[in-house]
């Protein structure tokens, strides 16, 4: 990374942009994938792009390239800097930001980067063992990756930092339709423990009653916290992230300061939290803020890049994301509060509810409303009297998020870390009330 910097000190002082920043990321990772009990593909893969963002009399011109040299960054500047002369200019645009600088490498872990093909193996082994001791095939995938940035910047912003991170989901299913999912993910796999994470799945897939079918209507459920970080995601895209605020294409537009979910919901923007560890700074070198989005129900605040900051008159947040992308800013490292209760004590008292591992997918359906549908999968029971009792043959929702949160009855105690696409969620389970279905699958 001293050397990305080294390289990026002489282009800066050769563009002949009015502000110019470089961005550098490298990603390295190792999948090991696994189906009906066999790891069928062993791959890695190391590649890095670098984009310039240069600005001219306010026109914004963005390229990128994954060579590395002095003649490379030169050339991608001059690429930038000719794009810009076919822009127009963007009044809203406000500058470039001048970062402190900082060094944290607090999330990588050093046995993470190293961790050999041969260990993902002996992992995916000791769960298949367990699992075929219920007669279970095992599906699903472990990665393991790191990932260095560097961030500079004509203004003086100089950052750089590096991450590790290790992945693993699994499914466990047989020829009966019987299944179970689970999944885990630290910085450090010496924390996963591979055995707990299997009898996770083994406890639903083992179920051996036969499932029954439900109508549509309204029910109690109780989502894992995977489930709950399936919505939780999908409330971030749509409502926590500045370009929405801005635009008015937010649930949370002109809502700051009204309660928008139940008094039992806190959530916050936490980067820097022992359970995430993310990058320190954003594709703007700037630091990763805490910000609390929604604090006992009632809407707080968004976070924000540089750009939309400024059409808000306030501060970036550090959550830029990639020069060149079309998104706006949105949280990467969500923390849910969680409740008093085990999940255990939530099921025992618990009379009757529809009990949910994860959603095999959801899309929406209006967003301003929050309303989503999708199915349930892998893992989805009828609890009766304090117990799960028989598989439930999944089912569709057709489910306001927003209304969902408020009807949060419980929040359990314990908490996991779900990521899911580049994004981290430190969540728990719920029990919520007057859940929509309106169908089987």
């Amino acid at each position: 990374m001293s050397r990305i910097l080294d390289i990026f000190e002489r282009s800066l002082k050769r563009s002949k942009a009015d502000q110019t920043e470089l961005v550098f990321e490298r990603e390295e990772f190792y999948l090991t994938r696994f189906a009906e009990s066999r790891i069928g593909q062993n791959m890695g893969r190391a590649d890095h792009t670098i984009w310039c963002r240069a600005i001219i009399d306010n026109k914004i011109g963005i390229a990128r390239t994954n060579e590395l040299s002095n003649e490379a960054i030169d050339k991608l500047i001059d690429t930038a800097c000719e794009i810009c002369s076919q822009q127009l200019p963007d009044p809203q645009f406000k500058t470039l930001v001048s970062s402190p600088n900082t060094t944290s490498s607090k999330g990588f872990v050093e046995a993470t980067a190293e961790y050999a093909a041969e260990n993902r193996a002996k992992a995916v082994k000791k769960i298949v063992d367990l699992a075929s001791l219920d007669r279970l095939a095992v599906s699903g995938m472990f990665q393991t990756s790191q990932t260095e940035m560097v961030v500079a910047n004509s203004l003086g912003t100089r950052q750089q930092d590096k991450v590790t991170q290790a992945r693993l989901s699994i499914t466990l299913s047989d020829d009966t339709a019987r299944a179970g999912f689970a999944q885990a993910f630290s910085r450090d796999t010496a924390s996963i423990d591979f055995a707990e994470i299997a009898q996770r799945a083994i406890g639903k897939a083992a179920r051996p009653s036969e499932p029954v079918s439900l109508g549509p209507g309204t029910y109690t459920v109780i989502l894992e916290p995977e489930a709950v970080a399936d919505f939780l995601l999908f409330l971030a895209f749509l409502g926590f992230g500045g370009k929405g605020i801005a635009n008015h294409r937010s649930f949370m537009a002109d809502k700051i300061g009204s309660q928008i979910m139940g008094q039992n919901i806190t959530i916050i923007e936490d980067p820097q939290h022992p359970m995430m560890n993310y990058m320190s700074f954003d594709y703007e070198g700037v630091p990763r803020q805490k910000v609390i989005i929604v604090e006992n129900g009632i809407a707080r605040n968004a976070v924000f890049d540089s750009y939309y900051a400024g059409l808000a008159g306030t501060d970036s947040t550090g959550s830029a994301l990639e020069p060149d992308n079309s998104y706006g800013p949105y949280p990467k490292a969500m923390v849910m509060t969680g409740g008093e209760k085990s999940l255990a004590d939530i099921i025992a008292e618990t009379e009757r509810a529809i009990y949910i591992t994860h959603f095999w997918y959801l899309n929406f359906v209006n967003p301003m409303r929050t309303t989503v549908t999708g199915t349930t999968r892998d893992g989805t029971f009828l609890i009766e009297n304090g117990s799960l009792k028989a598989p439930i043959i999944d089912m569709r929702i057709n489910q306001s998020m927003l209304e969902a949160f408020n009807n949060a009855e419980l929040l359990s105690a314990e908490r996991r870390v779900v990521p899911k696409y580049g994004v981290l969620m430190y969540v728990p389970a719920m029990k919520i009330n007057n859940f929509n279905f309106v169908a089987n699958e």
